[in-house]
């Protein structure tokens, strides 16, 4: 049996125990571990500190600290899955992550916030097609829901609840701080509500999913990928004109970002934020409202 039958035999068995995103995101690293392995004539699993270290050399230049981090976590998770021991990590292979941390900077590059003025000239810049029309309404729900990416693709039609004050209500049931899905409880605006009655119009009868893949101008019948959200952020800003951020430093939590920087500048205090947005680490969110519009858009 070949390395890939084991993987997919091994994420077959945590289907049910993990999310999708955090499965989909073991099989990426353990992949792309197995794809350098098998370049380098070396035996995947079980793994070895040897190979670690290789691994680590190999990738110095190429990735972060945080990420190689990262998919030691899921050799080690799937390592364990197989029935093998647990590597115990000799002094050169601490060594060798040391080396890897010190010579980069590991300095966080905080994601650029999208506020209120950016964010309608992004909704003004898509297009008039089926795309254009879904993109406005994820712009506008994500910076209105203060959303994560996974709560924006999560988001089904049953969740929306068009109020008679013209505004949005909806309840986002399982989010990365909330595993077991009680949910928050989300309000939209009417420019929300307005854009995602014309998306809804486009949507099959009986669409589970409220925002799904287009292609060719045809809807898929599936969720739309995290992925796609980050793309759709950061197309739609190097489309608008005047004062914006580069395109590197916003990703798919800037609406985010944005939206907790504008309800801070209009009056509301921080536990009305982290409610809002379904945080519950003060200390991230206080790095977001400590960036003013200077640092935002002028660095």
């Amino acid at each position: 049996m070949s390395h890939f039958d084991i993987i997919h035999n091994v994420f077959a068995l945590m289907e049910g125990a993990y999310s999708q995103n955090t499965i989909k995101s073991y099989y990426a690293d353990v992949v792309h571990f197995v794809d350098w392995c098998d370049a380098n004539d070396i035996v995947a699993f079980p793994i070895s500190d040897a190979n670690l270290i290789k691994f680590i050399d190999d990738h110095r230049m190429s990735h972060k600290y945080s990420t190689i981090r990262r998919k030691f976590s899921a050799l080690k998770k799937i390592n364990s899955i197989l029935g093998y021991d647990d590597v115990e990590h000799s002094q050169i292979f601490h060594l060798s992550l040391r080396k890897m941390k010190r010579s980069q900077n590991q300095k966080r590059r905080q994601a650029k916030g999208i506020n209120q003025d950016l964010l309608i000239r992004m909704i003004n810049s898509q297009t008039n097609n089926i795309t254009g029309i879904r993109n406005k309404a994820i712009l506008s729900l994500g910076y209105d829901f203060l959303a994560r990416r996974s709560e924006l693709v999560a988001l089904k039609t049953s969740n929306i609840d068009f109020l008679k004050s013209g505004g949005i209500r909806s309840i986002i049931r399982r989010s990365k701080n909330d595993q077991f899905g009680e949910g928050r409880l989300v309000y939209g605006s009417k420019r929300s509500a307005k854009l995602l009655k014309t998306w809804m119009k486009q949507l099959p009868n009986n669409s589970e999913y409220l925002f799904r893949p287009v292609y060719n101008e045809n809807i898929l019948n599936r969720a739309l990928c995290e992925r796609s959200i980050n793309e759709i952020i950061k197309k739609s800003v190097v489309k608008t004109r005047g004062h914006r951020p580069r395109e590197r430093e916003v990703s798919g939590h800037s609406l985010r970002v944005g939206a907790a920087q504008d309800l801070m500048m209009m009056g509301h205090d921080l536990p009305a934020i982290m409610r809002a947005g379904g945080w519950n680490n003060i200390r991230i969110v206080s790095r977001y409202l400590q960036m003013s519009e200077h640092n935002i858009w002028d660095q």
